[in-house]
């Protein structure tokens, strides 16, 4: 498995392929937006650079990392990849088409990743003509630090795919959990409806954001108070999970809080935004 295609040049597909050169592997990274590759290419250089000044590598370590990146916004040259990892949008009519494309592209053998936190890995699959072939890689965010990659098999996922991803992700120095293809799998099933809890807490007037976030740092020992965390992660995505939580068990206890609704309609999405429960510099 020497050459991964990484598709989505946001945040987390600069993360994940970062993470694959750094453990030795060609990338070929996709994005359709020139401006979202040259942004991406930025950051993984200007990290690198980093490094080098802090003695982390060397400058030969650094141009040996960084000349394993290749740039395209031509989806025919994913053809050449091993191995394929989407992080494009959390939307599956979105992440359906464009394995539907792969599918026509990428050799027989290739493995189709998904990034996703939340969406059905079995209906992905079923865009394609290669579904035992299909399987979820949710990388945490931010995916360099976090040390693990949740793996969810669809319907049809076969044993050798699920191990072949599990190489991959050890490869990046990540530890591996299986979950079933439930909406949320593991992760957010757990800590979405805490996230959704603490902005109702904040709706109802019980508390101030920072009083929230304050009370979940010291009393739960968290790195990160719920509100902040949602906010790193983006008010936009919390949503579309907590919708999907909420679509695909049908229970009320996912209902996605208004006041979050709210945010994402006027635009305050957290981090990125400069403005969600808290306001950043951008």
């Amino acid at each position: 498995m020497e050459t991964i295609g990484v598709v989505g040049a946001g945040l987390m597909g600069a993360d994940v392929a970062q993470l694959a050169v750094e453990s030795g592997m060609n990338v070929i990274l996709h994005d359709s937006d020139q401006g979202n590759l040259k942004a991406a290419h930025d950051i993984i250089t200007g990290r690198l650079d980093r490094y080098v000044h802090d003695g982390r590598i060397s400058s030969d370590e650094r141009r040996s990392i960084a000349s394993r990146i290749k740039l395209h916004n031509n989806m025919k040259d994913l053809m050449n990849a091993d191995f394929i990892i989407e992080c494009i949008t959390e939307d599956l009519e979105a992440k359906r088409e464009l394995f539907r494309q792969l599918d026509k592209i990428c050799k027989p053998g290739v493995i189709f990743a998904s990034n996703t936190s939340a969406l059905s890995i079995t209906q992905m699959a079923a865009a394609t003509q290669r579904p035992e072939s299909v399987i979820g890689m949710h990388f945490m965010n931010p995916a360099r630090p976090m040390k693990v990659v949740e793996l969810v098999c669809g319907l049809v996922t076969t044993r050798e795919t699920f191990e072949m991803a599990k190489s991959v992700a050890k490869r990046m120095g990540k530890k591996c959990v299986e979950s079933k293809d439930y909406p949320g799998f593991v992760i957010n099933r757990i800590m979405m409806p805490m996230i959704n809890e603490a902005i109702f807490t904040l709706y109802e007037g019980a508390a101030t954001a920072q009083a929230i976030d304050k009370t979940m740092k010291l009393g739960m020992n968290l790195p990160m108070g719920p509100l902040e965390l949602a906010d790193m992660i983006g008010l936009d995505v919390v949503l579309a999970v907590v919708e999907e939580l909420y679509e695909g068990f049908g229970d009320p206890k996912y209902r996605p809080c208004p006041l979050l609704k709210m945010y994402v309609a006027a635009g305050y999405l957290g981090r990125k935004a400069g403005r969600g429960f808290h306001t950043y510099e951008t």
